[in-house]
């Protein structure tokens, strides 16, 4: 006869709390199954932007290059973080994380930008060892 678990333990289906994989009737879940063929259409979608982001790399789009790359790279982004994630099919909680990490990366990258838009305000634009510089303490030669 196999071992009884204690009624007092969290987790055990007796005392009423479910532990992670098992509901409160005992039966074990294994959370959403995605069907092989949805892992298979996403593997290929992948694939074919993966083409177009080197297809696109080999063609002059002059200010759109940066764009269209960043596009796709978002589009294949948002594939692996929803499908092979699973955050399609996952708790509210965890969207909220995701979209507070973006809010987080928004707010690091307006900093960077901040400080690189606004270096045109130093007053030597040549920089400090050009010859419009002042003059540096060196001793002169005789």
């Amino acid at each position: 006869m196999p071992a009884q678990p204690l009624a007092s333990t969290p987790g055990n289906p007796a005392s009423g709390h479910a532990a992670s994989g098992q509901t409160t009737s005992g039966h074990v879940t294994f959370g959403h199954v995605v069907p092989l063929g949805l892992y298979i259409a996403i593997f290929v979608a992948l694939l074919a932007l993966t083409g177009i982001t080197t297809a696109v790399a080999f063609v002059d789009l002059g200010r759109w290059n940066t764009v269209v790359a960043l596009a796709i790279a978002v589009s294949k982004m948002a594939l692996v973080i929803l499908y092979f994630m699973h955050l399609r099919y996952s708790a509210n909680l965890t969207r909220i994380v995701l979209l507070a990490s973006f809010l987080w990366l928004s707010i690091l990258i307006s900093l960077t930008l901040s400080d690189f838009l606004t270096r045109h305000w130093t007053p030597n634009a040549n920089g400090w060892g050009s010859p419009s510089a002042p003059a540096s303490n060196s001793p002169s030669k005789p």
